[in-house]
Formats: C-alpha cells, structure tokens, sequence
C-alpha cells in the first residue's frame, strides 16, 4: 500500500506538468468548466424512483459533491471548505440552469466539457507534457485543489 501523500506532495507532482504560464492561464479557466460539467453531467442523471420518493430533493450531484468533500478533507480540511463553497456554487447554477428550462443542462455541460477539454489539449500541447491524470486519475480531484491552493495563497489563508 502506498503512503499518504500531502497536498503539498500532490501539488509538487501536478505542477510538474504545469510550468508554462499559458498553460496555467488555460488551467484557470477550463479546470473549473470542467469539473462544473461533470457535476452538470451527475445532476442530469435520473434517480431511481423509490430513492427520489424516499428522499425529497434527491440528486446524484450531490452524493457526488459529498464524495470529493470526503476526498479533499483528507487532503486538507482548510483547503476543502474553499472546494465545497466551489462545488456549491457549481450545484446552485446547475439549479439555476435547470430552472431557466433554455437548454437541458446535460447539452450545456456537454458543450462546455468538450470546448475546456480541448484548451487542455492545447495548453499540455504548448506545455509539451501529458496532462498529469494520464499518470494517476486523482490528478482529476487534485486539478481544483491546485488552483484553490493559489486562491488561498493570494488571500493569505493557509491550507
């Protein structure tokens, strides 16, 4: 079994495959579209309709959003509060998205994971790195934690 690494240690690793400024400008902005499309994606998900009777206001998302919370709290429960304000965020568009009825929220979060998909194409290419999940998957779940880390940086706030 491998040791725990700390979020420092995760950070140290993703960063790796993240020194090109254009590529962490990209990050900035295609890291969050995607990680609000895959909830998007979760959200849209039907709920078996005993669950749906026997718990009101019954959502995959959330099931999701308290998974990566158990996840990051692990990492680093400071860290995690600024990930949970995020993924609410996230779920409170999604709501809002799904109330305005324009769209269904599957094709808007459709659209936007393969638009963001594509920039972090182009940013690893301009890198001239793999992206780091092509080595470990958490690299997914640590992608948003990175970017918070800068976030509490800048504010002063310790994670």
């Amino acid at each position: 079994m491998s040791e725990k690494k700390s979020a420092d240690q995760w950070f140290a690793d993703y960063g790796d495959s993240h020194q090109d400024h254009t590529n962490e400008r990209i990050h900035w902005i295609c890291v969050p579209l995607i990680s609000f499309s895959v909830l998007g994606f979760i959200w849209s998900l039907p709920a078996p309709d005993v669950l749906a009777e026997e718990v009101p206001g019954f959502n995959w998302a959330l099931v999701a959003i308290f998974a990566a919370s158990l996840f990051y709290v692990r990492l680093s429960p400071r860290l995690s509060a600024g990930l949970l304000f995020f993924m609410a965020m996230c779920y409170c568009t999604i709501v809002a998205i799904e109330l305005s009825d324009v769209f269904p929220v599957w094709k808007i979060c459709a659209v936007l994971f393969v638009l963001a998909w594509i920039g972090q194409f182009i940013g690893h290419r301009i890198e001239g790195k793999k992206p780091a999940f092509f080595k470990d998957l958490v690299f997914l779940l640590i992608g948003p934690a990175w970017l918070m880390s800068f976030v509490y940086k800048k504010i002063g706030q310790r994670y």
